[in-house]
């Protein structure tokens, strides 16, 4: 990973910072310890920023889920349009900072990104909120890998949304030059297998978006191909789907192989596809082989490593 280090916005009480209502924090050991070293934080908090102070009235969301209104809870104070009005102006000043994701935190009405509390008439508010400022953060910003910290505790959505956070810095370190038809092929032809492993039908569309780009105005081109490549990474990727991709890897020199070799490779993909083993396992294997027999075109490949494998992120079960 020769690039700077993507820039990631947060939530400021996920990196210990006393922000929240009651002077206290929300301090997550994993983004601050784990992926801190890999990232640089932007750090965010609504409600200091808008200037409701530390520390304050609790405020909530109340009305309808699609349009709520955030009131404090005891004095009733509306903050809705101060809240709207900032989080308009603080995400424009969050799009020119190059973002490659943002991390909110989960439940709130400012930052939660979903199932967030919505009181209204009856007694039980409803699941189905987002919180203000990440209602403008996603609409504005809707390529933007975005997740909440809570969700980032299942391994799997923590792989895909660090597998979209570095692809989209990829993606912006390309379209910030002046790209050429040549160099989104070569984007395109090192991202094949990535796309494979999270949806063949987005990288048919995207292989004919390439293949017709002289017949288009580039940035047009470029405009399309990032919108799907990125709708694309947000597609579940599976252990069936990546069985696929192995067994798709080992197609292209399995003929160099030994019969021990070969042997080796069924054994560890199949151990995968029980569930018995990490993705990385045959991973390993696979880049062993790939270096030995020196297969170009698949050294290539950003699948084989597409974050700092320090994040340990495919040694999960």
């Amino acid at each position: 990973m020769s690039d700077p280090r993507p820039c990631i916005g947060i939530s400021g009480c996920l990196l210990g910072q006393n922000v929240r209502y009651d002077g206290g924090h929300k301090h997550d050991s994993f983004l601050t310890q784990t992926l801190g070293p890999f990232v640089e934080w932007v750090a965010v908090c609504p409600e200091v920023e808008v200037g409701m102070g530390i520390p304050r009235e609790s405020v909530r969301l109340v009305g309808s889920p699609e349009q709520p209104r955030m009131l404090a809870e005891r004095s009733g104070r509306d903050w809705t349009a101060a809240m709207q009005a900032y989080a308009k102006k603080r995400v424009r000043q969050l799009a020119t900072m190059d973002l490659s994701g943002y991390i909110l935190k989960r439940a709130s009405p400012s930052c939660g990104m979903e199932r967030v509390r919505v009181y209204g008439t009856s007694r039980v508010p409803s699941r189905q909120g987002r919180g203000l400022f990440a209602q403008v953060l996603m609409d504005e910003l809707p390529l933007l890998p975005v997740e909440e910290e809570g969700r980032l505790n299942d391994p799997a959505l923590r792989d895909n949304f660090i597998e979209r956070i570095f692809a989209y810095q990829r993606w912006r370190t390309l379209t910030a030059g002046r790209p050429s038809r040549g160099a989104l092929v070569e984007f395109h032809t090192q991202h094949k297998l990535v796309l494979l492993a999270h949806s063949e039908p987005h990288l048919r569309r995207l292989g004919r978006l390439v293949a017709a780009a002289k017949t288009r105005p580039l940035k047009a081109v470029m405009d399309e191909y990032g919108h799907l490549f990125m709708e694309a990474l947000a597609v579940p990727a599976t252990v069936r789907k990546h069985v696929n991709v192995l067994q798709h890897i080992v197609g292209y020199f399995t003929d160099r192989l030994t019969a021990e070799e070969r042997d080796e490779l069924r054994e560890v993909i199949a151990d995968y596809h029980r569930k018995l083993v990490p993705l990385v396992v045959p991973l390993t294997l696979i880049r062993h082989y790939v270096k030995k027999y020196w297969v170009g075109y698949i050294q290539e490949q950003v699948y084989l490593q597409p974050h700092p494998k320090e994040l340990m992120l495919r040694n999960h079960v």
